[in-house]
Parts: structure tokens; C-alpha cells; sequence
């Protein structure tokens, strides 16, 4: 792994599992600094660090300070795609900077040269004058959407010849194969069965009970899978997707309106989700009556050489 060059008092290290407490503190205060309120649930961290294809023995740093204080964590997973959280108590002194390196070097090292991408907070100005500055050039933009629930959503009629139902265990390979073609419309990448199911429904803020799956007779068509997040007072989809042959027939609807309708039953007042500019789905969320609250850019950087 590349040595990180981090400030006078300072040390770095590979991330281990015994990390994830105070990772997921860091990363919960950098929201509340950014945004007022946390919305990272302690086990997207796990998540990170267990995905499989990633060795958090060379994909991930840690730095301390001279009291053996998190400062910062950073991961580069597959050589491409770069995260850097750095506390608000140690912002200016030059981290974020040599974590950046660590993530440049490391690509090259895992043999990455043409690029990586890196996503920052739209609120995290230091943080975009840091990538702006390497000559990062946006790549895409993600939005996070919510939409209020003031009284009991309303679920429209299904579309003919549709069932829908929960998910349960059975249904993951399909609904994963589902996801997957859906998402290849955009995404650079397919996921494997077994990163997907690490990084969403083996987590266990996964909540199956809220996740409606529409069928056509025994095949998935549409699926959108949730997160029931402790300590929130809001529903959060994590997924959305209905297969191509069945779209503009208002399924995506109806099944947002059966998830929304779960969450409100538990209490909860507000749905949110993220969705990605390349999926060109800003347009249909806002047509359903979300707007945006708040947004990540991800810059992508290079090319690189060793």
C-alpha cells in the first residue's frame, strides 16, 4: 500500500473492522457539520469494508491524530472509485490533500492510470476547490430526493395482469438480476450477486417488510428495496427499478406509494432516496412529487502515471 504523507502528530493505517465504530462517528459528524443531521447508518460502513473485491488491508486508511483521535478514513474500491471523510475538526491542515495522493497512488498501483472518481458534497466546499484544483472534471451528479407524507399515501391500482408482494430471501437472485439489467443502462459496472447482497440486503438495516417486488406472473418486473435506518425518522429507498417492458405504466408509482405507506404505518413522515444524473430518472421522481434536498458531485480524475 502507498505510504499516506500526513501532517506533523499524525499517523495513518489500514482500516480494520475494530475501526467501524469510530469511522462511522467520523463520517455522521462531517453530515451534521455539512447538513445539521447524520444519515449514514453504521452498517454502510461495515459494508465498505467487508464488499468482496476490496482488501481493506491496501483499499482503505485511517488517520489518527497525536491522541489517538480519527481524523480521517479513506477507500478506493477496485482501483476506480475514491471516498475521502475528513472530521471537520481536522479540516485545513493538508489531509484530505495526502489522501488524495494515497487514492491517486493506489490506483496506479492496483493498475489504474486512465482514472478514478471521487464524489464529494456539493455543501463540501474545501473539498471541491481540492479536486477542482487537480484538474477533477465532473463526471456525474447525484441528487437526494424526499418527499413529505403528511397523511396516509394513496396506493393507485396495479396495472393489469401485476401482483405484488415483499420481498423475501427467495426472491434475491431474481430481484438481483433485475436491478442489475436495469442498472447497466447507466452504471460502468455490474455488481455480482455477492456484492450487491453484501452492500444491501445483508445489512441489517434492510427492510424486507417494507420492499415491495411486482410480478408478472412468477417473474419480478419491479422492485423497490428500502432501508428501515435507526435513529430516523425517515424511510429511505436504496433501489428502484422495473424492468424495461414494463415501464411508463405507472408501476414505479404504485410501488413508491406501497413502500411510503409501510413507512407511515411506522411512523415515519418523510421518504428519501438518491438517484444518479445518468439515469435521466430526476425528471419521473419530481413528476411523483419529490424535489431535491441536497447533492454530491462525482469528479473523476486523470490520467495518471506511476
Amino acid at each position: 500500500m502507498p505510504d499516506v504523507v500526513v501532517p506533523d502528530g499524525y499517523s495513518s493505517r489500514a482500516a480494520t473492522d475494530a475501526d467501524v465504530p469510530a469511522i462511522h462517528s467520523l463520517v455522521t459528524a462531517t453530515e451534521r457539520a455539512l447538513h445539521g443531521e447524520a444519515e449514514t447508518g453504521i452498517d454502510a460502513i461495515k459494508a465498505v469494508l467487508s464488499r468482496p473485491g476490496f482488501d481493506a488491508a491496501v483499499d482503505s486508511v485511517v488517520v489518527h491524530d497525536a491522541a489517538g483521535q480519527l481524523a480521517a478514513w479513506a477507500w478506493l474500491n477496485r482501483g476506480k472509485r475514491a471516498q475521502i471523510d475528513v472530521s471537520p475538526d481536522h479540516r485545513g491542515l493538508g489531509i484530505g490533500s495526502a489522501l488524495l495522493d494515497w487514492a491517486e497512488a493506489r490506483a496506479i498501483e492496483a493498475g489504474t492510470t486512465d482514472w478514478i472518481a471521487q464524489m464529494v458534497d456539493d455543501q463540501d466546499l474545501a473539498g471541491v476547490e481540492l479536486v477542482r484544483a487537480r484538474g477533477y472534471d465532473v463526471l456525474a451528479v447525484n441528487w437526494q430526493l424526499e418527499l413529505p407524507m403528511d397523511s396516509e399515501p394513496v396506493v393507485p391500482a396495479l396495472p393489469d395482469g401485476i401482483t405484488v408482494r415483499s420481498f423475501e430471501p427467495g426472491d434475491a437472485a431474481r430481484t438481483h438480476l433485475l436491478i442489475e439489467d436495469a442498472f447497466d443502462e447507466w452504471q460502468p459496472r455490474r455488481k455480482s450477486f455477492e456484492e450487491w447482497s453484501a452492500m444491501l440486503i445483508e445489512r441489517s438495516s434492510f427492510a424486507p417488510s417494507f420492499s415491495p417486488l411486482a410480478f408478472a406472473g412468477d417473474e419480478v418486473v419491479g422492485a423497490v428495496l428500502c432501508l428501515d435506518l435507526p435513529d430516523s425518522d425517515e424511510g429511505y429507498v436504496e433501489q428502484l427499478a422495473v424492468r424495461r417492458d414494463h415501464r411508463g405504466k405507472g408501476l414505479a408509482r404504485t410501488l413508491l406509494a406501497i413502500a411510503r405507506q409501510s413507512f407511515y404505518h411506522q411512523g415515519k413522515r418523510n421518504l428519501t432516496l438518491w438517484t444518479h444524473s445518468d439515469t435521466g430518472a430526476l425528471a419521473m421522481y419530481e413528476r411523483l412529487g419529490m424535489s431535491v434536498r441536497r447533492s454530491t458531485t462525482i469528479y473523476r480524475g486523470g490520467p495518471f502515471t506511476a
